[in-house]
């Protein structure tokens, strides 16, 4: 594994970014490639490639510093009118930069950000396979 990341220099202060905000365990920053205006990326310092990486107490505080920002950025852009929080785990999911991070995406009318999926219409008997499925793989 390569525990390179361009987050693990802007994290240790050797990359330019925009911070927002930074505590003990994660850092929030502007992304340098916006889906919309004001798009931030909530990082934490732990290196971790993946969810299943991540101590379980870091990714609750990732969330924390989202809703944060989240409401920063209400605050801060009155046409800001909803917040999506996106976070890629592992390249099929689309994820790009392996350490982990939370998208905190500004919603406007008409931005043209929006998932574009498909849903289905599964039988409930496939859905309780699947779901038994699931809930045994859960670790307590």
């Amino acid at each position: 594994m390569n525990p390179y990341t361009i987050f693990a220099e802007i994290i240790a202060g050797n990359a330019e970014s925009s911070m927002v905000y930074q505590d003990d365990i994660a850092v929030a920053f502007m992304d340098i490639r916006p889906v919309t205006s004001g798009h931030v990326l909530v990082v934490p310092r732990q290196q971790a490639r993946s969810l299943a990486e991540l101590e379980p107490d870091t990714g609750a505080h990732l969330f924390v510093v989202g809703q944060k920002v989240a409401a920063a950025l209400r605050a801060s852009d009155p046409r800001c009118a909803g917040v999506n929080f996106f976070l890629a785990d592992g390249e099929i999911a689309g994820q790009e930069i392996f350490h982990v991070h939370l998208h905190v995406i500004p919603r406007t009318t008409g931005d043209g950000f929006g998932l574009r999926a498909r849903p289905t219409s599964p039988r409930r008997e496939d859905l309780d396979v699947k779901a038994a499925g699931i809930a045994a793989e859960i670790s307590t």
